[in-house]
């Protein structure tokens, strides 16, 4: 028997979980022009898998997300969970598989943060509000 995983309470991103994953991806991946994976982390203190939807870049094999939390004080809890434990699981379209996340940082942020802002450009708003430097996560393949 699979291990359940609770989706994110907000009930907008549950409802983009729901079609994404009902329709393999066909409908949610590309949502509001922008295209979007689904992230599981487990729960660093529930121990519960814990999905959350993500818009998403890539960089050779490896993808790449940006920890915003809508350019709020604190992290995202998806971000802390992955911190906590490091192994995910992602979706992108049908692709269901398992990955390593991690923190970019110098030089290798500064660039990922500009290809995300690229996609996502409403990231310099949030970066401008926040008191924290925002993370970017780099998601790479388990062989």
């Amino acid at each position: 028997m699979a291990e359940e995983v609770v989706d994110s309470p907000v009930g907008w991103v549950a409802r983009h979980i729901g079609s994404y994953v009902d329709t393999d991806g066909k409908s949610g991946h590309h949502f509001h022009g922008v295209d979007a994976l689904l992230l599981t982390t487990r729960g660093r203190r529930s121990g519960k898998l814990r999905r959350t939807a993500l818009y998403y870049g890539t960089r050779g094999d490896d993808f790449v997300l940006v920890a915003s939390n809508g350019g709020s004080v604190g992290h995202p809890l998806w971000y802390r969970n992955l911190v906590a434990d490091p192994r995910v699981t992602v979706q992108v379209k049908d692709d269901v598989f398992d990955a390593t996340a991690r923190t970019a940082t110098g030089g290798e942020r500064a660039e990922l943060w500009d290809l995300m802002a690229g996609i996502f450009p409403t990231y310099e708003q949030y970066r401008k509000k926040a008191e924290r430097e925002i993370p970017v996560v780099v998601l790479t393949r388990s062989a």
